[in-house]
């Protein structure tokens, strides 16, 4: 009850901050008709998300009511509608937001943009820690059960694959649309009026990076606490039923010190030393609340180093990621500069970075798995400590996606200001502050495949827990023979899915974009003076585009994602879909390392370009974009989306286990 009730003081806060918000001026008539825009456009597309996330919902409850039972029924509806919930009220109060910060960064009135913008990025970030704290912790109390909860878990998963993937293909289809069309072939600045595809682009950070990324970082919080309960019956001989609490303790820490952290936000000389002092009081608050639990409540101090060692792991994580992306350094630099020597030799070298920067993120992790265990004395002990390394990582979700939030804030206030006529007079302020939203959006991707793979090892062990009840030995006593060729074959079809399931996602970004670039190119052709500014273009056609594609390319790859571990449960059997998740938990994290490193880095590597060479290297910057273009549906669409799928898998896997044994 402690943990419902800090959920819901933090929801009473984020009603404080909404209305502190809109109490903000929003600008100018012509400012105002651009985030008009903007926010039809977003809310047109969640509205078509939200009815097909209802349809599958109602269909696979009803499966589940009838094969598994109610009470997993219900937690699958409950984990869906409260994931949707929370990326819909971050989404709005984006779309709220940007148009306040453009409009502070004009006339200084109203306050200061870049505290408006994270305060609004801390909407999403609150909203989907509490609602997951809410959600499962009525439901224990309710059932007295972690078992059915595996279906709340689902059901965010649902929502999160859905909402990112759609999110992934609508902006990366309106993006590489807008730079194509606008900046290849009319060789067009970044947000220009002119482009019918920009509001898209404008559209999509909303869609993709706030409401997707919101979505997957809810379904990682859920599981990853659902996974340690369900563990935590096997520890009843070892700690008692405090084992199923701890996780939802650590999670309530971690809302209390995003809640702290926010609350004595001040602005700093530079905005990313603001959004660094706010992870630091996150970390400082979330190690003492972690050490109280760990010696107070389950009278273990192992447990709080396990903890530490998990949240310093998603920080470093972080820190790689952004090494290999952000233009201050090496990789990044080498890329920008290989553009000089044609597309072909930084697409070479962009690769090649992106390949090196999958390394040494899943050594580190494993070098902690392998820590927490051994620390632990091995054994159950041991698995319960990689199980609070996985809390500690995710621990920080809520200051974390509220700087993630802050990207799309300050993109779309940078682009209002440009397709308003006032981009002069707020490209000052807004400029440097999307320049830091590139930087905290790269570092929550690297905390998100963390979080992903550390999820996706724990619930890989509720697994076995699961088949370990069935077969009436412990946990530690499940055998799964590599030397069986149908665990083999069953490998195989776990290590493939993540490339089938890319390919998908890929194809989807490049179909739309096609139809992107003929739309703009027949609006230009029609219309003569859009060209010469003397006529609007029609963006809701182009917003309509990548809303309808988007709608239809994300529907075969969720089922793929869906039924392939149900057929390999039904085809090979339990132990064998334990091969089949150890194949994905390995391969998937690897691969979308791969894509959004490569993808950020030539991403970054055009802005240098641009703001460097483009006068003196037309050339260069054209080659610099075709590189952003490649990598665009790579960093936002099928990577990140890897990071649902991998944890779809697990989820499944556990709702579904007793039909496969």
């Amino acid at each position: 009850m402690i943990v419902v009730f800090l959920g819901l003081a933090s929801l009473g806060y984020v009603a404080w901050l909404i209305k502190d918000l809109l109490e903000k001026p929003e600008g100018p008539v012509k400012m105002r008709e651009i985030a008009d825009y903007i926010r039809e456009g977003s809310d047109a597309f969640l509205y078509r998300e939200i009815k097909t996330i209802a349809l599958f919902t109602t269909l696979i409850a009803g499966a589940l009511y009838y094969t598994i039972g109610w009470k997993t029924a219900v937690c699958f509806v409950v984990g869906a509608i409260l994931s949707v919930f929370a990326a819909f009220v971050g989404m709005k109060v984006s779309t709220w937001a940007n148009i306040r910060v453009a409009a502070t960064a004009l006339d200084n009135r109203g306050g200061d943009p870049e505290v408006i913008a994270y305060k609004g990025g801390a909407v999403t970030g609150l909203c989907i820690v509490s609602m997951s704290l809410i959600g499962i912790s009525l439901l224990y109390m309710w059932l007295g059960d972690p078992m059915p909860l595996a279906g709340f878990g689902f059901g965010a998963s649902l929502s999160a694959l859905f909402l990112q993937l759609g999110g992934g293909i609508f902006t990366k289809a309106a993006d590489v649309g807008a730079d194509l069309a606008g900046k290849v072939e009319k060789n067009l600045p970044e947000d220009d009026p002119r482009n019918p595809a920009v509001i898209a682009d404008l559209v999509g950070d909303n869609v993709g990076d706030c409401a997707g990324r919101g979505t997957d970082l809810f379904e990682s919080l859920s599981d990853e606490i659902i996974a340690t309960m369900i563990l935590g019956l096997s520890f009843g001989f070892l700690i008692g039923p405090k084992a199923i609490i701890f996780p939802i303790l650590v999670q309530a820490v971690g809302l209390f010190s995003t809640i702290i952290a926010i609350m004595f936000l001040k602005k700093t000389k530079h905005v990313l030393n603001m959004i660094y002092l706010s992870f630091g009081v996150t970390v400082a608050v979330n190690l003492v609340g972690l050490w109280y639990l760990s010696t107070q409540y389950l009278n273990n101090l192992l447990l709080f180093y396990a903890g530490a060692i998990g949240l310093f792991t998603a920080i470093a994580v972080a820190g790689i990621v952004l090494y290999y992306t952000d233009a201050r350094f090496k990789p990044t630099r080498e890329t920008a500069e290989a553009s000089l020597r044609g597309t072909g030799v930084l697409l070479i070298q962009g690769m090649a970075y992106g390949l090196e920067s999958a390394v040494a993120p899943l050594i580190l992790i494993g070098a902690v798995i392998w820590t927490v265990y051994t620390m632990l004395g091995a054994g159950m002990m041991g698995l319960y400590g990689i199980a609070a390394a996985g809390l500690g990582i995710l621990s920080m979700t809520g200051i974390l996606m509220a700087a993630d939030t802050f990207g799309p804030i300050a993109d779309n206030a940078d682009g209002i200001g440009d397709l308003s006529g006032y981009g002069k007079k707020v490209g000052k302020i807004t400029n440097k502050l999307d320049a830091v939203g590139n930087t905290t959006k790269a570092t929550t991707k690297g905390y998100a495949m963390a979080s992903a793979l550390m999820t996706s090892i724990v619930m890989l062990f509720a697994y076995l827990h699961e088949i370990a009840i069935h077969e009436g030995v412990g946990l530690m006593e499940v055998f799964i023979n590599v030397a069986d060729p149908i665990n083999i074959v069953a490998m195989f079809f776990g290590a493939s899915l993540p490339f089938l399931f890319s390919a998908f996602a890929i194809k989807a970004v490049g179909r739309t974009a096609d139809k992107m670039v003929d739309e703009v190119r027949r609006q230009w052709k029609a219309d003569k003076n859009i060209l010469k500014g003397k006529s609007t273009p029609d963006y809701a056609k182009c917003v309509d585009i990548s809303t309808t594609e988007s709608m239809k390319a994300m529907v075969a790859p969720t089922v793929i994602a869906i039924l392939t571990p149900i057929g390999a449960g039904m085809l090979f059997g339990a132990k064998a879909l334990a091969a089949y998740l150890v194949a994905i938990n390995i391969v998937a994290p690897l691969l979308a390392l791969f894509m959004y490193n490569s993808g950020g880095s030539w991403d970054n590597a055009k802005k240098h370009v641009g703001e460097t060479m483009k006068k003196k290297h037309p050339e260069a910057y054209k080659a610099a974009v075709v590189g952003d273009t490649l990598g665009d549906p790579l960093k936002d669409t099928a990577g990140p989306s890897l990071h649902i799928l991998v944890k779809l898998q697990n989820i499944v896997a556990i709702t579904l286990l007793p039909l496969f044994l």
